[in-house]
């Protein structure tokens, strides 16, 4: 009799559960059945969900109850709080499993190759999401001692990290962060927040609803200065062959033409000024230099010469991030990504054997959450091909009971998906007696007691 096919998918945020969705899915999952492993070095799944997406942000958790539905299905096993490679390989997978699937997404910044980046004060984008969203690797404290902050990057992050500088904590209570963010949040100084883009504002990267919810708070003014509305013949080609471009410029347009109101942090959003230097003093941050840029006709700019010093006692480098090289797999420094065709891993020009990868480790960390769904079904078909195909390697011991052993035998604290529900009802039970949806449990000995680990 013909046995499931069993698949481990190596990161449990939400490129590893489309995956595991699209599995599900398949015609093997009717004949001859699928069987999932899900691996998390977190104690809690969901990745970038609970650990890059603003706690301000209860529309996009949301994706959260679809994810919910698949790892609810008898066919998929969470195994959280286990890490890749140290406490399971690549070798030690491939005995239990006929294909493994690598998901493990993006948490670290991009480099940003200006002076000044290691001054005191001068902050990647990535560690300052960590700790706000309660991530358990991370400090429990953050200096928010500056009065006056630049945020670098025009995408999405960069808007989640000024967002959350500009508002108070007390606006910030009513979501899910832990007392310390709060705490942290109460004595942060900055009463205003520059975010700087190179380009014009039809090359910004926002998305307009993330956009227009920086003028929702009682206590933000965006503030966009006319100078900055400005589009060439690539720019208006642009808006033309996108919507969301087109309906970003207009929303920064509105913004540039109205009176400055009294609301009392101010956010200013500035194009078309490159950062050149982070300058400091005594090892400290003091101030930010950017170089004025001009459209060159095709949406790309050049630099003008002309420069303009900021004064700000912070800066955040929010241009983007980068995943993290994983052990027995080849690797593209350039883009951070493992090198792949069709999600199948690609070593010295051949298929590297029953491997495969999907979401920000397969294209680097662009796109938003849903457009993982299309590399997952894509990864998903080649798999199952190759397994139609009698491609992949034939694990030596398959049982899914084997696996439980291996991890006890190592004596690997696991949670599981049961573990999540309990760590689920004990973070609203924290958030009841307060009148919150939950409080974020955040040191991992708590999480992984609650789970019961």
């Amino acid at each position: 009799m013909p046995r499931s096919l069993r698949v481990a998918i190596v990161g449990a945020g939400p490129a590893g559960i489309y995956a595991a969705d699209a599995l599900l899915k398949s015609e093997a999952a009717a004949d001859p059945g699928v069987s999932i492993d899900l691996f998390e070095r977190m104690p809690a799944p969901f990745g970038l969900i609970r650990y890059g997406v603003a706690p301000d942000h209860p529309r996009i958790k949301g994706i959260i109850t679809a994810l919910h539905q698949v790892l609810d299905k008898p066919q998929v096993r969470l195994f959280g709080n286990v890490d890749y490679p140290g406490d399971i390989s690549l070798d030690e997978l491939r005995t239990f499993y006929d294909a493994v699937v690598f998901s493990t997404g993006a948490t670290a910044d991009r480099a940003l190759g200006i002076p000044g980046v290691d001054l005191d004060g001068s902050y990647g984008a990535a560690d300052f999401v960590s700790w706000y969203d309660g991530h358990p690797d991370v400090p429990r404290t953050w200096p928010l001692e500056a009065e006056k902050v630049a945020v670098l990057g025009v995408g999405n992050v960069a808007l989640d990290v000024a967002r959350i500088l500009a508002k108070t904590a007390d606006e910030l209570l009513p979501t899910e962060i832990p007392a310390n963010v709060y705490d942290g949040l109460k004595a942060n100084k900055a009463l205003e927040v520059h975010v700087f883009g190179r380009r014009g504002p039809a090359q910004a990267k926002f998305s307009p609803m993330e956009l227009r919810e920086l003028d929702h708070s009682p206590n933000i003014e965006v503030i966009v200065n006319p100078e900055d509305i400005e589009y060439d013949e690539g720019s208006i080609a642009e808006r033309r062959k996108n919507k969301q471009t087109d309906m970003v410029a207009k929303t920064l347009e509105n913004w540039a033409i109205r009176d400055i109101g009294d609301r009392p942090h101010k956010l200013f959003l500035h194009f078309f000024e490159s950062p050149s230097e982070i300058l400091g003093e005594d090892g400290k941050v003091v101030g930010l230099r950017t170089e004025r840029t001009e459209l060159d006709g095709t949406g790309n700019v050049k630099g003008t010469g002309r420069f303009t010093d900021w004064d700000v006692q912070s800066v955040y480098r929010a241009v983007g991030y980068l995943s993290d090289e994983l052990p027995k797999l080849p690797w593209d420094v350039e883009s951070g990504t493992v090198p792949d065709e069709g999600g199948r891993v690609i070593e010295n020009g051949g298929h590297l054997a029953s491997t495969y990868v999907t979401g920000w480790i397969r294209r680097g960390p662009i796109g938003l959450i849903g457009h993982t769904k299309g590399d997952a079904n894509e990864t998903v078909a080649n798999l199952l091909a190759d397994h139609a195909e009698g491609r992949l390697l034939t694990p030596a011991a398959p049982e899914p009971e084997a696996v439980e052993a291996f991890l006890a035998e190592r004596r690997v604290r696991y949670t599981t998906w049961d573990g999540w529900y309990k760590l689920d009802a004990a973070e609203k039970a924290l958030g009841e007696p307060q009148g919150r949806e939950r409080v974020k449990i955040v040191e991992r000995e708590e999480m992984l007691g609650a789970s019961g680990a």
